[in-house]
């Protein structure tokens, strides 16, 4: 399959780059937005302190119920089976959202055909509009995604921005590039969303951030605040974020040019399998005179539809033997991306 990766903002017509429109929004599963440590609150306190009043003592287990499912609207299915164990009326308040991860399986299945049933939208939107409706945020991004991708953009809005204000990460990322997309973008409430998300740990977030804000260039605060954001979902993880951050040491965009760093967050994105980073790649190992390696990384860069790539790799086959370009398409063929999100 091919695998194309043009992320870097065409500001300028002399750029060799290429805009990327928008990605596709994804499903919540990826992104948990909390992560929930199993803590005895009811517990009493060490010896060592003064007993609590009464008042105190009874401060979690005593928390209104609409706040406690607030609390668990984004846990996934482990987190909430730990906060459920906190104390009874926890494990009361929370019923709903264990209703919900039901229903939200449920869903998934028949979204994706696993599980022993088949691929029905139709069942899939049904379970994650039950799910939403006892407050889970996970399903209520489901379900905007599947309205999103209906073009009901305005049903999809209003799931998006529920779960967003539930503080669900994935929700306010897919609610800022949804804003880009509607007609006409609404750049002040994508913006809004996109920095909670970043704020909340979402590389995602963080790219589409660091993207908008390079695109829209201009003052060079801009394009040191898109680098931060480059720089922080690349070491989140984030392979496209990886290859425009290794453009920006190498272009001196926002920061100060360093060749060294450059090549470095390129080869992370070429081990991760980004092809254009595993075509940049391979011409600097060509140019290093590591024939084999930059043999290797331009076939790959070949097979994910790189067609400049292609023709470098010919001239490379043609200096080598048969038993070097044996072995680099061998390598080739065992290779396998490093994990990334």
């Amino acid at each position: 399959m091919k695998n194309h990766h043009q992320t870097w903002p065409c500001i300028s017509s002399s750029s060799p780059f290429t805009s990327l429109p928008l990605p596709k929004l994804t499903a919540s599963e990826s992104s948990p937005a909390y992560s929930f440590r199993s803590v005895r609150l009811c517990s009493r306190p060490p010896p060592s302190k003064p007993p609590p009043s009464p008042s105190l003592e009874t401060n979690f287990s005593s928390l209104p119920y609409d706040v406690l499912t607030k609390i668990g609207a984004s846990f996934d299915q482990p987190n909430l089976q730990s906060a459920s164990l906190v104390c009874r009326s926890w494990c009361e308040a929370l019923r709903p959202l264990r209703e919900a991860m039901v229903m939200l399986m449920w869903g998934k299945r028949f979204k994706h055909g696993k599980g022993g049933v088949c691929r029905n939208m139709e069942k899939a939107l049904d379970m994650f509009t039950k799910a939403a409706a006892r407050g889970s945020a996970l399903a209520m991004v489901d379900a905007g995604l599947i309205y999103w991708e209906t073009g009901q953009k305005v049903k999809a809005l209003d799931f998006y921005l529920m779960a967003a204000h539930l503080g669900n990460p994935s929700a306010q990322c897919n609610l800022g590039i949804s804003y880009l997309q509607v007609e006409p973008p609404n750049t002040e409430q994508a913006l809004k969303w996109l920095y909670k998300a970043s704020k909340g740990g979402n590389v995602r977030a963080q790219y589409q951030l660091a993207l908008f804000l390079h695109r829209d260039g201009g003052s060079r605060s801009n394009i040191r605040e898109a680098v931060k954001w480059y720089m922080k979902a690349a070491e989140g993880g984030y392979v496209r974020a990886m290859y425009n951050t290794s453009l920006c040491y190498s272009l001196g965009e926002g920061m100060a040019r360093n060749h060294q760093i450059a090549r470095k967050w390129m080869k992370r994105a070429a081990d991760r399998g980004h092809s254009k980073a595993q075509f940049e790649h391979g011409l600097a190992l060509y140019s290093d005179g590591d024939m084999i390696k930059a043999l290797v990384y331009l076939e790959l860069a070949s097979r994910a539809g790189e067609k400049g790539a292609a023709r470098v790799k010919n001239v490379i086959v043609h200096r080598l033997s048969a038993a070097s370009q044996n072995h680099a398409m061998h390598l080739a063929n065992s290779w396998r991306a490093l994990p990334s999100n």
